[in-house]
């Protein structure tokens, strides 16, 4: 299990310091809220967030886990490994691995995606085409204080998404190299 640090986040709302309240007025739905417009789109649309990698490595690594002894399920990953391979030409795809590597305890393969149109696209049709296999996505960011290996740590845990069953990953590897 990760060894989580105290942490200090900055406030989501720097940068709004001095905004109007937000109107209390709902939608048409009765449920939402209206708005206040602004005169742009966040530019997240186009560009990942600091501190997440715009360049080479990408933004998020999408691995996808199947259970290597479980025929079924390794001929599905296969088929969805050829078929993300075919739909995503533009995304860098990994080796189809048949055993445990690194952190991963399970048999995976791996997907990079380098802009949020990407992500949005890709992750949404995963959320469809997954089927039984679980799939972990996690943040690649660059430019942080403190190790590489604290970075990677974190990375995997703190900010990890899951879509389907959460796999326990072994973060030994990232613990031990820290204080390397």
């Amino acid at each position: 299990m990760a060894t989580l640090q105290k942490r200090t986040y900055p406030s989501p709302l720097a940068g709004y310091e001095d905004a109007a309240p937000l109107p209390d007025e709902r939608a048409e739905d009765g449920k939402s809220f209206i708005n206040p417009q602004n005169d742009k789109l966040s530019t997240a649309y186009e560009k990942f967030t600091d501190p997440l990698d715009n360049g080479r490595r990408g933004g998020f690594d999408v691995h996808i886990y199947y259970y290597q002894n479980n025929e079924e399920q390794k001929q599905y990953a296969k088929a969805l490994w050829e078929r993300i391979r075919r739909e995503f030409p533009e995304l860098r795809i990994y080796t189809f691995w048949d055993r445990p590597i690194g952190p991963h305890p399970i048999a995976m393969f791996e997907v990079n995606l380098f802009t949020p149109a990407q992500f949005g696209a890709f992750v949404s049709w995963l959320a469809i085409w997954r089927g039984p296999l679980s799939a972990l996505v996690h943040p690649n960011t660059a430019g942080e204080e403190g190790s590489f290996w604290a970075t990677e740590l974190r990375n995997h845990s703190e900010r990890a998404i899951w879509m389907g069953e959460r796999i326990p990953l072994d973060l030994t590897g990232f613990i031990d190299k820290i204080d390397k």
